[in-house]
């Protein structure tokens, strides 16, 4: 896994094979930032959310692109300790690994974020219901945007507040403002 680009770009961290997580390509998470940045502005004190954040690299990628604070939600015990491991090499504070639940968190709803990202497992009965769920708990901030990493399978086209769908060979992601 490697970082694509701000003040990370180049490292590479090796992620152990006994991982149930995959971490979206570095195509797929390249061409993610290539769209987001006609979107947001991550030099701009802006506050994220990255939710089953598995190996953690969405989150170093917004920590390496200037994101001023990051929460990372990871149920796996080991992802979790992995993320807290990467942060802790790179001496940084702007990124607050979580160990739990994403649905408790998100039903928690005490903070908004300019920008959240959601990578659940393609299989998760629940994942339908992510886009609603954000919303309803009113979870991103005005102007804000939410991303969704899923398979071809789900279409969120007719959701109130999607915005686009990309496709990067078989990672989808669905953007909702």
């Amino acid at each position: 896994m490697r970082v694509i680009s701000g003040i990370y770009k180049r490292r590479r961290f090796e992620v152990p094979r006994t991982f149930k997580a995959r971490p979206t390509t570095d195509f797929a998470k390249e061409n993610l930032f290539n769209v987001l940045g006609n979107y947001i502005d991550f030099e701009e004190g802006i506050s994220a959310l990255d939710l089953f954040a598995g190996t953690g690299s969405i989150s170093i990628e917004l920590v390496s692109r200037g994101c001023d604070r990051v929460i990372s939600v990871e149920k796996d015990r080991d992802h979790h300790a992995f993320i807290c491991k990467i942060m802790k090499e790179l001496q940084t504070d702007k990124c607050i690994p979580l160990r739990g639940d994403v649905f408790k968190f998100i039903n928690s709803g005490r903070e908004q974020f300019d920008f959240i990202f959601a990578d659940p497992p393609y299989e998760l009965k629940e994942l339908e219901t992510i886009p609603d769920l954000i919303f309803q708990k009113e979870l991103l901030k005005e102007g804000g945007m939410f991303v969704l990493e899923h398979g071809k399978q789900n279409n969120f086209e007719d959701h109130p507040h999607f915005v686009e769908r990309r496709v990067y060979g078989s990672v989808n992601f669905s953007f909702f403002k």
